[in-house]
C-alpha cells in the first residue's frame, strides 16, 4: 500500500476537511496527500514520505520507534527472510508452536511467586522477540512462495537455517 493510499484511508476515519481544519492547513493540500505524487502535478508529498524521508536520510529507526509509542505499540523489524530453498513447512510450524511453549514457560516460571522482576521482564521480552522473528521469518517464506511445493514422503529431506 502506498502513502497516499494509507493517508486516503485514514480518512474514512475523519474527513478531509476536520483535518485540515485542526491543523490549520488548506482543504486542497489535505486532499492532495491522498492521491498519487505525479510528473501531471496532481498529489502532493505528503508527511507520511517525509518521515520516511527523515528516517532515511538520518539512518535512525527512533523516529519510527517513537510513532510507534505515540500509536500505543511498539517497533518491530522484520528480521530477512531465512527461506533456503526447499524450506520444510512441517519442521518450521513445529519450531513455531515449541517457541511459543518456551514463552509460555518462561512466563509461567515468573510469574510463580505472583511477582515478576525487572530480569523476568526482560527474558520474557527476549524470547517473544525471538519467536515474534521467527514467526516473521515463517510467514515472509509463505509470501515468497517456499511453501508451494512440499515435499513428498520419501523425498530426500531439505534443510533450512535459522
Amino acid at each position: 500500500m502506498d502513502s497516499h493510499d494509507v493517508i486516503r484511508k485514514a480518512f474514512k476515519n475523519r474527513g478531509p476537511k476536520e483535518v485540515a481544519a485542526e491543523m490549520g492547513l488548506s482543504l486542497s493540500l489535505v486532499y492532495k496527500w491522498a492521491q498519487p505524487n505525479t510528473d501531471m502535478g496532481s498529489g502532493s508529498r505528503n508527511p507520511l514520505d517525509r518521515v520516511d524521508q527523515l528516517r532515511t536520510l538520518t539512518g535512525d529507526s527512533g523516529i519510527i520507534e517513537w510513532l510507534c509509542q505515540q500509536a500505543g505499540g511498539y517497533f518491530v523489524r522484520n528480521p530477512k527472510s531465512f527461506c533456503d530453498e526447499g524450506f520444510e513447512v512441517v519442521p518450521a510450524t513445529n519450531e513455531i508452536v515449541q517457541q511459543f511453549a518456551d514463552l509460555l514457560s518462561t512466563i509461567s516460571k515468573a510469574a510463580v511467586d505472583n511477582s515478576i522482576t525487572d530480569d523476568e521482564s526482560e527474558e520474557i521480552r527476549s524470547v517473544w522477540e525471538h519467536l515474534k522473528g521467527f514467526t516473521e521469518g515463517f510467514v515472509r517464506c509463505c509470501e515468497e512462495g517456499d511453501f508451494e511445493h512440499i515435499p513428498k514422503p520419501g523425498d530426500p529431506p531439505r534443510t533450512f537455517s535459522k
